[in-house]
């Protein structure tokens, strides 16, 4: 608890000057980011990098979680016990991947395929980054809601067929309900992943500060920023690359805060 507060002070005390600095609206609703301009004046817009974070983001969750979910109940209630075997080695082996392999096989199998598909220029584009993040967020909600269903107790579903419930009516209407808060805790477990992840979609975004008119342009999310500028910048440059940190920091705090909100209220509600 002692670390987060401190992360959280530094990240303020980092940030918060150069908002202040470069002025709010400039920061937060500028369209272009070129902070080592020279023949013009510097500029820190950041609102392509939170349009594409927010996009790239909701397309691997849309993406990821329908699949993640429906592999979990399968596997927690239906699969035999040698597919189920074979399943969860695979998944706990996707969870140990490395994110720059995922990148790698992203950049040499996905950004080329995508790019003779639909006769693109370049393959490397934010329908790439978000099939990788979609990927990469399906071990930890397929594994968080194994373990939530499979905590549900058999007597509610024992009591469920027994009011003549079908199978597949009582994993849906009775299991699920009953593990909702741990299958969210998997959803936001994904979204942290999704949102925070730099180096895989670095490798196949395109990483080029554009806004996301089209799934199929080159883009750079805010993780990404971070990491690609933060080894040479100094100065205002380098103060701005905290305040993105800063802007992470916040959407993942305040994705938090909404789904114990609705928890909340739905819990309170029954």
């Amino acid at each position: 608890m002692n670390v987060l507060f401190f992360l959280c002070v530094y990240l303020i005390l980092s940030g918060v000057p150069a908002i202040g600095k470069i002025g709010f609206s400039d920061f937060f609703l500028g369209k272009v980011w070129k902070p080592t301009a020279t023949t013009v004046e510097p500029s820190y817009g950041i609102l392509p990098f939170i349009l594409t974070s927010v996009y790239g983001t909701a397309g691997a969750i849309a993406l990821g979680v329908p699949v993640g979910f429906l592999t979990a109940v399968y596997l927690s209630k239906v699969a035999p016990k040698k597919v189920r075997t074979v399943l969860e080695a695979t998944v706990s082996l996707l969870a140990g991947i490395p994110s720059v392999v995922y990148g790698l096989v992203g950049m040499l199998v996905l950004v080329p395929a995508i790019r003779k598909t639909f006769h693109l220029p370049d393959g490397a584009s934010l329908f790439a980054a978000i099939i990788v993040l979609a990927v990469m967020i399906l071990p930890s909600i397929i594994k968080v809601s194994v373990t939530a269903l499979e905590a549900v107790p058999h007597e509610y579903e024992d009591a469920s067929l027994a009011l003549g419930a079908t199978e597949v009516e009582t994993y849906f209407r009775v299991s699920v309900p009953a593990a909702k808060s741990g299958i969210a805790a998997a959803v936001v477990l994904g979204v942290g992943r999704a949102i925070g992840e730099a180096m895989a979609v670095m490798m196949v975004s395109g990483n080029a500060p554009n806004m996301p008119g089209s799934i199929f342009e080159s883009v750079r999310f805010l993780t990404t920023a971070v990491a690609s500028e933060m080894s040479y910048s100094s100065g205002l440059q380098r103060q701005a690359l905290f305040s993105i940190a800063l802007v992470l920091y916040l959407f993942i705090l305040l994705i938090n805060a909404a789904l114990n909100f609705f928890l909340k209220r739905d819990k309170e509600g029954n």
